[in-house]
């Protein structure tokens, strides 16, 4: 890209906080869509072992359909599965089986919130996977804050994103959904949750933190972004 028409890369764009700390109270974007259940994420997460939590969220846009969350919701609470906080939003939580957000905090298998701060979320040592629909933006803050991954795209970029994720960066797995009607089945949310959970070679975590660390130098003071910026910004007569 820089030899064919001279673009100039840098990233993540993640709060410094997430990644350097160069850059002082600089801990978010400046902007919620919604208003994060921050406290209540932070506590329930506090109980939880390191390690031991499935982070799900599918942004701001998706919208899943009354079936396909009733897959979700039967995989996310079938047997032997890890925790889960899920974000869904106001808007959908009509989507979600009557009763299911207070049954499953009752019986300490999940924690359903309108939204989160997801910084925060995936920085917590409890969590130890993301299932995502592959965001640009989700896909950038799993990586810097090392967290693996199990992808379920489900337009424009998303797809790619979640190539990488699971060929390139091997941080994770991609769901697959029947042919015939294109759901992703509870059995499938269940393989890939396990996989990537229970990662028995240490794979996705061990790439996971390879790439949290390559994020984090980049963005340091004498990193590869870094550096790009600076270049950038001598162009114009700044020279700090």
């Amino acid at each position: 890209m820089a030899s064919t028409w001279g673009a100039v890369t840098v990233g993540p764009t993640v709060p410094s906080a997430y990644l350097d700390n160069r850059v002082p109270d600089d801990a978010s974007y400046g902007l919620e869509l919604h208003v994060p259940m921050a406290a209540a994420c932070r506590a329930w997460l506090d109980g939880r072992p390191n390690r031991s939590v499935v982070y799900v969220s599918f942004g701001s846009l998706v919208t899943l359909t009354t079936a396909q969350m009733a897959q979700l919701t039967e995989g996310l609470c079938g047997g032997a599965m890890p925790c889960f906080l899920w974000v869904v939003r106001a808007s959908e939580t009509a989507t979600l089986p009557e009763g299911f957000a207070e049954r499953a905090r009752a019986q300490g298998r999940g924690l359903v919130v309108e939204w989160s701060p997801q910084l925060e979320v995936l920085a917590h040592p409890a969590i130890g996977c993301f299932l995502t629909h592959c965001g640009w933006n989700s896909t950038t803050e799993a990586l810097g804050a090392g967290v693996p991954m199990v992808a379920m795209p489900q337009w424009s970029d998303q797809t790619m994103n979640a190539k990488y994720i699971e060929d390139v960066w091997r941080v994770g797995v991609r769901v697959r959904a029947n042919e015939e009607d294109e759901l992703i089945t509870k059995e499938e949310l269940q393989r890939c949750l396990r996989e990537v959970m229970e990662d028995d070679d240490g794979e996705y975590a061990h790439n996971a933190a390879s790439w949290s660390r390559k994020a984090k130098c980049a963005m340091s003071q004498g990193g590869s972004s870094d550096r790009n910026i600076m270049e950038f910004l001598a162009k114009f007569g700044h020279n700090k």
